[in-house]
């Protein structure tokens, strides 16, 4: 794999600890009010335990990553296994494993409502293919990271046939895959070498794309949220945007939430990764994906390198040795897409 751009791999390998640092950072703040966490542990800027309390987080060290890391890294696996037809029988026997691996380690953050609801349908006798089709909320997003490392975002209707294939099982609404292909092609735009806001708007342009993709649901258009959200954000001040995110965009796991909150993060905190995390743990809400989602992006715009060192040393539950060699198999993937652009 001694092909692989190394500038690409930076970036790659960007997203992915990018996505860990937003992730662990809002671990102990997820689930509570901006109040709660003020009460908690005063303004979160360093990784943290959770209160002995805390509904889904007790138990797990400071700096400990969630499933929000953990699925992203299952979909890269599941994704490099799959070859050119996802394997959506194989995905959710994968998910099941990983459930039952966490209940095992004593884990209250198992999987999230939509995952939930297609597991427990296709244990009924649904078919994989079409269990996923009330899945509204923000899973298919807060994973999908792997399939913008591995597709290149031009033409970008391969890339969000691909973000549908990697959703149809759990989260197979119109809603869903237009927010996880918006994460996705910012993604893959970062990893080509385009700036933070610029990688946003490829994102915003896949969102439009894919509005259309899977079940219809009654959810407001992605793009246009995403496009309302940082401007909300634009040339004020921290304070000022994190009150926005707050009380306008909304923080839960509703996709038309946190999609658009994880966006307008990324401008608030002006593409800075770590300062994105930062913003995120203290918003309340779903504090670790928005913060995943924001983190992933950022970090493929600024690179690995460009991470703050003592926080990425500070992770747990992340093996960076196995993480860049998904990072690295992904790539290659990529670079064979790039050469075939008519093929998936």
């Amino acid at each position: 794999m001694s092909d692989v751009n190394s500038i690409q791999l930076d970036r790659a390998m960007g997203a992915l600890v990018g996505g860990a640092l937003g992730d662990a950072l809002g671990m102990p703040t997820q689930l509570l009010s901006p109040q709660e966490i003020r009460n908690d542990y005063g303004h979160v800027a360093r990784f943290l335990p959770p209160t002995a309390d805390h509904p889904v987080s007790k138990g797990l060290p400071a700096g400990m990553i969630t499933d929000d890391t953990e699925q992203t890294l299952l979909l890269a696996e599941q994704l490099l296994e799959s070859g050119e037809r996802f394997d959506h029988a194989a995905w959710v026997e994968r998910l099941l494993a990983w459930e039952a691996d966490v209940k095992a380690r004593g884990s209250y953050d198992l999987l999230g409502p939509s995952t939930k609801r297609a597991i427990d349908l296709i244990r009924a006798g649904t078919a994989p293919e079409e269990a996923g089709r009330e899945g509204t909320t923000n899973g298919a997003a807060m994973r999908i990271a792997p399939v913008g490392i591995m597709m290149p975002v031009v033409p970008l209707d391969r890339l969000v046939a691909k973000v549908e294939d990697t959703c149809v099982a759990t989260h197979a609404t119109s809603v869903a895959i237009a927010s996880a292909s918006a994460v996705a092609a910012a993604i893959s735009a970062a990893i080509d070498g385009r700036g933070w806001n610029e990688a946003a708007e490829c994102g915003i342009e896949a969102a439009r794309a894919a509005r259309s993709v899977g079940a219809w649901t009654a959810a407001p258009d992605i793009a246009a949220r995403i496009v309302w959200a940082r401007e909300l954000v634009a040339g004020v001040n921290e304070h000022t945007a994190i009150t926005a995110i707050i009380e306008l965009v909304g923080t839960s796991v509703a996709s038309q939430e946190s999609i658009p909150a994880a966006f307008a993060v990324v401008a608030a905190a002006n593409g800075d990764p770590w300062r994105a995390a930062v913003i995120a743990a203290n918003l309340g809400g779903d504090t670790d994906t928005i913060g995943a989602i924001a983190g992933a992006i950022a970090g493929a715009a600024a690179g690995m390198a460009n991470l703050p060192d003592e926080h990425v040393q500070e992770l747990k539950g992340i093996d960076l040795t196995f993480t860049e060699d998904l990072a690295r198999r992904l790539l290659t993937q990529r670079s064979v897409l790039v050469e075939t652009p008519s093929g998936l």
